[in-house]
């Protein structure tokens, strides 16, 4: 086993034995514990630095991480997640988005946390972490992803029809204030302007799903119009295994009037914006083409 993977384990296990214990480890009980677990573990590792600056790193940022956790894995709140996985979790996302990408790139961080996952965690740890930094990743834009590994292992590819099917809506909302035109964006803990978007609940149409989900996130009563765009990926759940997820997007009308975000899933603000000022903003690639189409819609009525 390589020195970094067998610290980044040692690590693991000190993070479990800190959250076993509530939380509740002096910095001088952290540092006995990585030494204890570190002589018996990995006896021939004399220098714990490297696992020392992580450990800390990873506690330090928990509360952050934890966040962005529930935010990738909505249908799992953080104390819901196996204490393995999600002390997995935490390491995996630290070094996933804090770390220096020169000395630890994307992939070698998800890959890190997937194989402490096979090793440590249950049956179906190993998609869970691989889904839920998979989701990340996604988010941050795939670094590194033209970059292919050497060992990479061809597998038999799945047919994405086969798998089962979650439904989503997203939406352009926007209202008319004057001469105005003004769109309602949500920003998220990643730092992107993004669209209101949630899961359809058993059973729901389109239109009836899009005006619960923009009253639920912003707090403001919408007319669905036209269809803007559908998207479709694969991800991993903790039980279901790899699903399929298709989003529609649809544009629509709301009163201008004051935004309610709820504070949830990763969301920490929201607010209406000129349509001259959506170019200055930092958007995913992905909604950028959404967007476009429905200005483009909105300047021709």
């Amino acid at each position: 086993m390589a020195n970094r993977h067998l610290s980044r384990s040692i690590v693991m296990q000190s993070l479990y034995e800190w959250d076993f214990r509530g939380g509740n480890l002096t910095e001088l009980d952290l540092e006995k514990t990585l030494t204890r677990l570190a002589e018996e573990f990995a006896p021939g590792i004399q220098d714990l630095s490297f696992m020392r600056k992580l450990l800390l790193g990873v506690l330090g940022k928990q509360k952050e991480l934890d966040v962005i956790i529930e935010k990738a894995a909505p249908d799992w709140p953080i104390d819901k997640i196996a204490i393995v996985d999600r002390n997995i979790l935490r390491l995996g996302l630290f070094e996933l988005l804090f770390e220096d990408r020169a000395q630890v790139p994307a992939k070698v961080a998800i890959n890190e946390a997937i194989e402490l996952a096979k090793t440590f965690g249950g049956e179906t740890s190993g998609k869970f972490v691989n889904g839920v930094l998979g989701a990340v990743y996604k988010e941050l834009g795939e670094p590194g992803k033209d970059e292919v590994s050497k060992k990479k292992k061809v597998g038999t590819p799945i047919d994405p029809k086969t798998l089962p099917l979650e439904k989503l809506g997203g939406s352009v909302v926007y209202a008319k204030n004057g001469e105005e035109i003004y769109l309602a964006l949500v920003h998220d803990i990643f730092g992107h302007w993004t669209l209101s978007k949630g899961h359809f609940a058993e059973g729901e149409d389109d239109q009836t799903a899009i005006v619960r989900v923009v009253n639920e996130e912003l707090g403001l009563p919408v007319v669905v119009g036209e269809i803007l765009g559908e998207n479709e990926y694969t991800a991993s759940h903790p039980e279901k295994g790899k699903i399929r997820k298709h989003v529609s997007y649809y544009l629509a009308e709301a009163p201008f009037q004051n935004i309610t975000v709820e504070k949830t899933g990763g969301l920490d603000d929201a607010r209406w914006w000129k349509l001259a000022d959506i170019v200055s903003l930092n958007l995913y690639d992905d909604m950028i083409p959404v967007i476009t189409k429905a200005v483009g819609i909105l300047l021709g009525k």
